[in-house]
């Protein structure tokens, strides 16, 4: 019985240290900056890249929104991957003014493959370009995308994750959920690590590289979450990653239950999968390198499944003390309520303080505010599964709602009429 104690004892202190340090980190989200000097004044070319599986339905509408762009016209070419397409996206593509890349691959079908198997061949022409977006087709970008991107670059950032919003946020509880999820992350996660020096992370759509960055390896991603896998890669090598709160994508999320929870299980899989394969080269970095930044990859990694499982052992070890009567009853409940509450309410609490600070209207997203516990548990589920079951198989989620900039724009007025 002894050791159940000392185990609890230990856990309860690791999960409160992990946790005021990531809150502590949060709180720096709320520093304001000076803006970067620029480094150069140069108005930089860029490829503006786009993969798509049978995206006929949406992909126009990402390529007119890139196309009205502030930024110089001349200076930036938009191409799409129609990678395994059996649909019209690459002939409503060309119409719509891209340059179209046919990929047919049956074995190798991720996004990651596509990016590679493309820039490869950028590399090999030594395409003139400085620089290259990813965009998901279901995306739509504001007008001064390229241009706040263009001053990253002048700034001397490498690699940088652009605002990635939600185009469809009232459309239904999972939705909100997304948006919700997203605004929380891009504060308290990106934001706050980018104003004290350390690294935000890819969020897989909308984020810029500097071409001479992929030209030694092309892009050397394996797993199913390519984004966060790259952005690991560069932590490890000492780089740090940067953040355009003001370079906003617009990207639609699944309405129903079923494709949303398909989804999220592929981004847990790639998780489990990062966590298998870098936690170990990330340990290393931090002890050759000794700076925060690695560091905090690490406790990143270890943020997702691994505090997941110790979480669950705790509450398994307050079972066990009470089956052995090391514990009574009503401590058993306290101390349930003590670690279940807080992973289903404090993040209402967390929304609502980023929904104010980011000026959201509150009144539209109640309900999704709400069941924004019962989004985060089905996460939970989802965590749990994978434990247990994996796919790894990539599986398409549907992209058929014909949403363009301007309609986001007007959504956009009309909620910022019903801001309480």
């Amino acid at each position: 019985m002894e050791y159940l104690y000392i185990l609890k004892e230990a856990l309860v202190w690791i999960l409160t240290i992990f946790w005021i340090y990531q809150i502590t980190i949060s709180l720096c989200s709320l520093v304001k900056l000076k803006d970067k000097p620029l480094k150069i004044e140069k108005d930089h070319r860029f490829m503006a890249i786009i993969p798509a599986h049978n995206e006929e339905a949406v992909v126009v509408n990402l390529i007119e929104s890139l196309k009205n762009q502030t930024y110089n016209k001349e200076l930036y070419d938009i191409y799409v991957i129609a990678d395994n397409c059996t649909d019209n996206t690459a002939k409503v593509a060309k119409e719509a003014g891209a340059i179209v890349y046919e990929r047919f691959d049956e074995i190798n079908k991720t996004k990651g493959y596509a990016l590679n198997w493309f820039l490869k061949q950028k590399i090999e022409e030594n395409a003139p370009y400085d620089a290259f977006f990813v965009f998901d087709a279901d995306n739509i970008v504001d007008k001064n995308f390229i241009k706040n991107m263009n001053k990253k670059l002048c700034q001397g950032e490498d690699v940088v994750q652009g605002y990635r919003d939600i185009k469809n946020p009232t459309d239904s509880w999972i939705t909100a959920g997304y948006a919700i999820f997203y605004w929380t992350l891009h504060r308290f996660y990106h934001l706050a690590r980018y104003n004290i020096g350390l690294s935000p992370l890819l969020n897989g759509t909308g984020f810029m590289v500097r071409f001479d960055v992929v030209k030694p390896n092309g892009w050397d991603t394996e797993t199913l979450t390519e984004d966060i896998e790259f952005s690991l890669k560069r932590i490890i090598a000492g780089k740090r990653l940067g953040w355009a709160t003001d370079a906003i994508v617009y990207d639609e999320q699944p309405v129903g239950f079923k494709q949303s929870w398909s989804q999220r299980s592929r981004w847990t899989v790639g998780h489990i999968q990062c966590l298998s394969k870098y936690t170990k080269p990330l340990v290393i970095a931090t002890k050759e390198n000794k700076t925060l930044m690695n560091l905090d990859g690490v406790l990143y990694i270890l943020g997702s499944i691994p505090m997941f499982v110790a979480t669950l052992v705790l509450l398994l070890v307050n079972f066990l003390l009470y089956a052995g009567e090391g514990m009574t009853s009503i401590e058993l409940v306290e101390n349930v309520i003590r670690y279940v509450l807080p992973t289903f309410f404090l993040p209402i609490f967390t929304a609502i303080i980023v929904m104010v600070l980011d000026k959201r209207p509150i009144k539209p997203m109640i309900k999704g505010l709400l069941c924004y516990p019962l989004f985060l548990g089905s996460w939970l589920l989802i965590n749990f599964k994978c434990l247990f079951k994996r796919e790894t198989t990539w599986e398409k989620i549907n992209h058929v709602r014909n949403i363009k900039i301007s309609d986001v724009n007007e959504e956009q007025e009309e909620l910022e009429k019903q801001k309480i």
